[in-house]
């Protein structure tokens, strides 16, 4: 059958009554969470909310004052998963979230239309789409794209827009000859009813059972972003349509002023000037790192020439990496005298070193690793780490000059 949502897509409120509603769960995922919500199924006696399909996502909406979180079709049936139960029989008023129906009506048509002409004028086939969040993808069959078609391409689908072309509907039985004539991937195995034939008018026809614009006019523009290597030799081709496209503008003219103001200059020389800072930062971390270098090398001297250093050294300091603390404790020599290093914030993150005599490295590690709450490893006299916090710090060198006194003492 089809949906009320199918027959007039630009309807925004519908009257009908609830056929049935049982006990379910859905299962989703929550940022990054997968979470089972206990729930109820119901099916209406005709839905203008669109069940997910044909690489459309389901529409958001409501059923009274009751938010529908999920429409499945199930067979002939659209399915909507509500929060709370809806007495079977009642008449209720459905509500479709208009601006998320007509995004998905104009990406889905601008679908239709550049996957037709790309097949038209290049013999590219679409294998697969996905209509995103922010941006959609065509699968097109061929390993590249050059970028004159891609141009060619995106100047031939604006002229149709502009040309004011009709879309329309109809639905034909499945034995209807005129089916084996339209573009199709194919229908679902549970598939009831009639063929749904969406066709722009002497461009395209095809098989689909998703929401459409009623003309070309009402997409506004495409704008195709670019293509991207896609599986098994094919390519990826980025698209936008209609607000989509007003909003990206919106965004990248924000983003250039943004820049304007950090850069110091004007959009035409945004891309030279981000070269010159990324090439100063290179140099600087260079010098940084032969810094610290130099640095870590003169700390270690200054320890052993102190007469009074004794057979334990312990540093920290904010700024270092795993190389810094290993040259000092290469330069220090660890046969004789544990040493304990740091760097990171003194009550935060960080990364540690702890080497020294075999042994006592390998008893007191994981007492120091359990310290700073952290993960790490050692074998050959070093255990080294991440610290999730440093706020210890103190007290494991307290502890670790203690078992170097008491160390020292049974070695006498």
């Amino acid at each position: 059958m089809a949906f009320q949502c199918q027959r007039d897509c630009y309807m925004k409120e519908f009257v009908t009554s609830v056929v049935s509603c049982c006990p379910a769960e859905l299962k989703q995922e929550i940022n990054g969470k997968k979470e089972t919500l206990k729930g109820f199924n119901v099916k209406l006696q005709d839905t203008i909310l669109f069940p997910e399909g044909g690489g459309q996502p389901d529409d958001y909406g409501l059923i009274g004052d009751v938010t529908v979180l999920r429409v499945m079709r199930q067979g002939p049936d659209a399915i909507h998963f509500v929060g709370s139960p809806l007495e079977v029989g009642q008449e209720v008023q459905v509500k479709v979230d208009w601006e998320r129906r007509f995004d998905h009506m104009q990406q889905h048509s601008g679908q239709h239309l550049v996957t037709a002409l790309a097949e038209t004028m290049f013999g590219y086939k679409t294998t697969s789409w996905e209509l995103g969040r922010q941006r959609s993808t065509i699968e097109l069959d061929t390993p590249c794209v050059k970028p004159a078609q891609l141009q060619a391409l995106e100047e031939a689908v604006n002229e149709k827009i502009r040309a004011h072309i009709p879309v329309t509907v109809q639905l034909l039985s499945i034995d209807d000859p005129a089916v084996e004539e339209v573009r199709s991937r194919g229908l679902p195995d549970d598939h009831a009813g009639p063929i749904r034939i969406v066709s722009i008018e002497g461009i395209d026809a095809n098989t689909c059972c998703g929401t459409h614009v009623s003309n070309l006019s009402h997409l506004q523009v495409i704008k195709l972003l670019g293509t991207e290597k896609g599986k098994k030799n094919k390519t990826n081709l980025i698209f936008l349509t209609g607000n989509r496209v007003l909003k990206y503008a919106e965004k990248s003219y924000n983003t250039e002023r943004s820049l304007v103001s950090l850069l110091k200059t004007g959009p035409d020389e945004h891309v030279e000037a981000v070269d010159k800072l990324q090439k100063s930062v290179k140099l600087l971390q260079k010098t940084n790192l032969n810094l610290l270098r130099d640095m870590a090398v003169l700390i270690a001297q200054s320890f052993k020439s102190n007469p009074q250093r004794g057979n334990f050294f312990s540093f920290h300091k904010k700024e270092g990496d795993n190389e810094f603390m290993n040259i000092i404790a290469n330069e220090i020599g660890t046969k004789d005298t544990l040493v304990f290093l740091t760097v990171g914030e003194e009550k935060g993150p960080g990364l540690f070193l702890l080497a020294g005599p075999s042994g006592l490295v390998t008893e007191l590690g994981p007492r120091v690793l359990e310290m700073l709450q952290g993960k790490g490893a050692g074998k050959n006299g070093r255990f080294q780490g991440k610290a999730n916090s440093l706020a210890q710090r103190g007290e494991v060198e307290a502890l670790l000059q203690q078992h170097r006194k008491l160390h020292a003492s049974e070695e006498e």
